[in-house]
């Protein structure tokens, strides 16, 4: 999400990004508003320099207006991933472990690629996993779809739109 949408597929993706970011901003000041920990994830797009200060460089991108909504707070948990998913070679797993986090709640982009590859892995790490619906962004939409329902079905993960989540949490 943080990123200057500068790539071969960046229409199509920006496009999903304007209709999930409301619930995506949402479904974050919900988790902060319940203290429940957010862990920032982001791709370091092959620069190997970059890391939490790669906000700026998106916020000063020509499409800030999809960076600013989803800026971390500087006392969030904040890691760097190389490839598709937010556990090959990252610290996340431990970090998780080690507060005794059993459950991920997935959101962000790019819904067939990293969300999806997130999830298998975060399945195979014997986590819950849980994937916002509709704070999910995509380049193709058939293709999203698709992996929705492999999470779901593949994984035992529970896909549902925020809200519906936020009314779950509350109970």
């Amino acid at each position: 999400m943080l990123n200057r949408y500068e790539h071969e597929d960046a229409e199509p993706l920006m496009q999903s990004v304007r209709e999930v970011l409301p619930a995506i901003s949402g479904a974050v000041r919900a988790a902060q508003a319940q203290e429940t920990m957010t862990v920032y994830v982001n791709d370091n797009h092959g620069d190997w320099t970059v890391g939490r200060e790669g906000c700026d460089g998106a916020l000063e991108g020509p499409h800030a207006e999809l960076v600013e909504p989803v800026v971390p707070p500087a006392d969030a948990a904040f890691v760097t991933k190389a490839r598709h998913t937010i556990f090959y070679e990252t610290p996340l797993n431990y970090l998780l472990r080690s507060r005794g986090i059993e459950r991920v709640v997935l959101t962000g982009q790019v819904t067939e690629q990293c969300i999806l590859y997130s999830a298998l892995d975060a399945y195979v790490r014997h986590l819950d996993v849980v994937v916002a619906s509709d704070a999910v962004a995509h380049i193709h939409s058939e293709l999203a779809q698709a992996a929705l329902r492999m999470m779901e079905v593949n994984m035992d993960a529970r896909v549902a739109p925020v809200g519906e989540l936020m009314e779950a949490a509350a109970r």
